[in-house]
């Protein structure tokens, strides 16, 4: 990179900014609590999207210690809704460990924070810039796309040359008077201006150096590496229903929505499945349950995508004249009135909301 064009980057950058604010409620705070959790919140996450899930966490968690002493249970059915549940366990995970360990103080060090369990290198910079004002330089997909449009860099953004190259890059261009704003300057430039698909790009400040731009390479860049296709997950949700009473178990596999609660579940390796296959596959966690079914039926299919898997899931409803035989250790026999109450995957709640239009009897 030429000295003289990261410089002119830097400053049209900054005077953009300072004319394009971008009010958002953590932006005016250097609380280092808020802002780690408004960057856990909005990892894998739109802004639009997330913005009502910090708000929420802020009213109920205002402090580290209340987040860690809050139960497990209660973070992740706040965070309903949001995916990625992995970001709820760290983060409750996180803030014990800065209660007990750290007695509620924040590391003040870019090294420091990227020990703490869920903060990568991303979220790490973000604090120690915002909160600290210390000159890290945040790199996320917005900068991703103003430096590689501007800089004309066809390294993939996803492989590990790229996000070495475009680091430094970054490293080197932020202000180090003023880091924070910086940092703020170029991910509002991204967010607002130098958008994804068909950005305006006829009055950007910066088009008259853009090498995208120049080259007509606008929607070719950033360039990211071929993904890796999609798996396909079958869920078959037993639904059993007895006197308004239904049973719930928690997910505890070092899988997909571990901690969420859900209907017992049969994963099959298709997208159909026998009603006496199910039977059958229901015998070791409810003996004999085939008896004392007064009446069933099944809800069509419906498919959540999640980044790696989609998951195709059907609902089948058993009302039993009995509550069959089961392990109370693992299965929760609850009201079904107060399932609300419960964090549960976000299909499931398709399926409570919706699932008078789907069910067919078997």
């Amino acid at each position: 990179m030429q000295q003289h064009a990261g410089n002119s980057f830097t400053t049209l950058l900054l005077d953009w900014h300072q004319t394009n604010p971008r009010e958002l409620p953590w932006k005016d705070t250097r609380d280092p609590y808020l802002i780690w959790l408004s960057e856990i919140i909005l990892q894998q996450t739109r802004v639009e999207q997330g913005t009502p899930y910090y708000l929420r966490f802020k009213k109920a968690y205002p402090t580290v210690q209340a987040l860690a002493k809050a139960p497990l249970d209660d973070v992740l059915k706040n965070w309903e809704g949001l995916g990625y549940y992995s970001r709820a366990r760290n983060m409750h995970e996180t803030a014990r460990y800065i209660h007990l360990q750290l007695n509620n103080v924040f590391p003040n060090s870019y090294k420091e924070l990227l020990q703490l369990k869920g903060v990568g290198p991303y979220t790490a910079a973000a604090i120690a810039s915002f909160a600290f004002n210390l000159p890290t330089a945040v790199v996320d997909g917005n900068v991703y796309r103003v430096l590689s449009r501007y800089f004309g860099i066809f390294t993939p953004i996803d492989s590990g040359a790229g996000k070495k190259e475009f680091a430094l890059l970054a490293d080197q261009l932020i202000d180090s008077e003023d880091p924070a704003g910086y940092n703020q300057a170029i991910m509002n430039f991204g967010a607002i201006q130098c958008v994804p698909a068909k950005p305006d790009c006829q009055r950007c400040p910066l088009a008259e150096q853009c090498q995208a731009f120049l080259q007509e390479q606008i929607e070719v860049l950033p360039v990211k590496a071929k993904a890796k296709p999609k798996k396909d997950r079958y869920f078959n949700y037993i639904v059993i229903n007895y006197q308004q009473q239904t049973l719930l178990e928690k997910r505890q596999e070092q899988d997909i929505w571990k901690g969420l609660y859900q209907f017992p579940l049969v994963e099959y390796e298709g997208p159909e499945i026998e009603f006496d296959v199910l039977l059958a596959l229901l015998e070791s966690s409810f003996p004999d349950m085939y008896k004392l079914i007064n009446k069933q039926s099944v809800s069509k299919p419906f498919r959540q995508t999640l980044s790696h898997r989609f998951i195709h899931a059907r609902f089948w409803e058993f009302h039993l004249n009995q509550l069959p035989d089961f392990d109370n250790l693992r299965f929760q026999l609850v009201q079904r009135s107060k399932l609300s109450n419960f964090a549960l995957p976000r299909i499931i709640d398709w399926y409570l909301r919706d699932k008078s239009l789907y069910l067919e009897l078997v």
